[in-house]
């Protein structure tokens, strides 16, 4: 397994790491002996990032991370959390006194006295301009409540103004159906020395090649129920791509990745990874065996320059109109 350093944070991190909102809740049911089993099979496939949220699960995804930790003392794993969608989604929230109330939570939930890395979870735009919400930040790290703070967020400009202010890391949506951070936001991120980690790589499944028209999701997983956005930004489902345009598409990625001797979703995954200014990739697991085969793609080979020429002739074709100038 590769690593890199996670921007400002300066931690060595594994270029795949761990997206753990499966395991909270909105992907359909996981129980706690199978969370468990999935982080420890990462965990030994390489695997030294997790990625979670206060509210996934309403902490449910945090305290499985938590327990983990407790049981596995002398681990090397970095957790990145999230805070701010516990909340009305208002500048007026993003205040010192929430960020208390909302880290010692989560400090609680991970049985830390620390938290690696906070990033304001998707927050309203205004919020990533706001000398205030910064300054309360910096004032989390200077109590050792946490030791680093970033942002995640939805669009490439939000992206590209947390930069400018100084986060240490920004999470942004990049996966072969939405390339348009490889335009301004990579480029600025290694200009700044901020680290990016890569959510929602596989486009909620679609890019393991393995969805037909036909396929169907689970009442409680958001795939069923935000296809139209309706519980949160539609980009987070899909990618925000029409499913049936997402399945055709991802038969012709397929195709490409056929030459690389991966499987689909491993190509997927090892393109991302291989970006330049990318720092590490959070693909969620539902399975052991997903968690195993995921990791093999952070050690997978330089893929040929003509697999990056299909990839943008697939997004033009498919989705560019409808995706770059959205997010």
């Amino acid at each position: 397994m590769q690593t890199r350093t996670l921007g400002r944070t300066g931690r060595a991190v594994s270029v795949l790491g761990l997206g753990t909102w499966q395991l909270g809740a909105d992907w359909g049911d996981v129980d706690e002996s199978d969370a468990r089993a999935i982080l420890d099979a990462a965990v030994t496939s390489g695997v030294t990032l997790f990625d979670t949220a206060d509210v996934y699960g309403d902490g449910r995804s945090e305290r499985f991370i938590g327990d983990f930790l407790r049981d596995n003392p002398g681990h090397r794993i970095t957790v990145a959390t999230k805070m701010g969608r516990r909340e009305a989604q208002i500048p007026e929230n993003f205040t010192l006194g929430r960020f208390r109330e909302w880290t010692d939570r989560s400090r609680r939930n991970l049985k830390v006295d620390t938290l690696d890395l906070v990033q304001l979870h998707c927050p309203p735009t205004a919020v990533l301009s706001s000398d205030e919400v910064y300054d309360a930040l910096d004032v989390l790290v200077e109590n050792e409540a946490i030791a680093a703070y970033g942002v995640s967020v939805e669009r490439t400009d939000e992206a590209l103004a947390a930069i400018a202010r100084g986060a240490s890391t920004v999470q942004i949506i990049l996966n072969a159906f939405r390339i348009k951070p490889l335009d301004e936001v990579l480029p600025a991120a290694i200009a700044a020395d901020v680290g990016i980690i890569a959510r929602v790589p596989l486009a909620s499944g679609l890019l393991s090649g393995k969805y037909s028209t036909a396929t169907t999701f689970a009442e409680n997983d958001h795939r069923n129920y935000n296809r139209d956005g309706s519980a949160f930004d539609v980009g987070e489902t899909f990618s925000g791509v029409d499913f049936e345009q997402g399945v055709a598409a991802a038969q012709e990625f397929a195709a490409l990745a056929a030459a690389t001797g991966l499987t689909t979703a491993q190509a997927a995954l090892a393109w991302v990874a291989q970006l330049d200014g990318v720092s590490t990739v959070i693909p969620g697991a539902r399975s052991v065996e997903q968690a195993r085969s995921n990791a093999v793609a952070g050690s997978a080979q330089a893929l040929p320059a003509s697999f990056n020429a299909g990839v943008v002739s697939l997004y033009d074709r498919y989705f560019r109109a409808a995706v770059h100038p959205r997010w």
